[in-house]
């Protein structure tokens, strides 16, 4: 994957592009972002929107459509590379005081990990991603 074919993308877009209804602007934002580019995911992301729609207490109908859209990302499972990956991530943002090495942020370090083990950018409104080193991240303005 490149970061010219392919973009990984945080929870909360895939909650935007999920629920475009409710802000269309945030949808249009990130569907620009995306552009014609691969979307992939974490494994983190796909259980943070189960995790989600279980704790709303969607029915069969909304759960269904949930998984629809899960089925048409690419996700990324952890293998060894992603392990070491993330690991040293946590290390150097303890190191340097960032946000991203607190415990609080493991599923956001997950994504992080995600996109520079594959070596493509991240898209995300989260700050939390801002100034790590080695990672490309793009914030669709508001």
């Amino acid at each position: 994957m490149t970061a010219s074919t392919s973009v990984v993308v945080d929870t909360m877009v895939v909650s935007a592009l999920l629920h475009a209804g409710r802000d269309p602007g945030a949808s249009a934002r990130y569907r620009s972002a995306i552009d014609s580019r691969t979307v992939v995911v974490s494994f983190v992301t796909v259980t943070e929107m189960r995790f989600g729609a279980i704790k709303a207490g969607w029915g069969e109908i909304r759960r269904r459509s949930l998984e629809r859209v899960l089925g048409g990302l690419v996700v990324v499972q952890p293998d060894d590379d992603l392990m070491r990956t993330c690991a040293e991530l946590r290390a150097s943002c303890l190191a340097a005081g960032h946000a991203l090495g607190q415990k609080v942020h493991e599923a956001d370090r997950w994504i992080a990990a995600t996109a520079m083990a594959l070596g493509v950018h991240l898209i995300s409104g989260d700050a939390v991603f801002e100034h790590v080193p080695g990672l490309v991240v793009h914030r669709p303005s508001t």
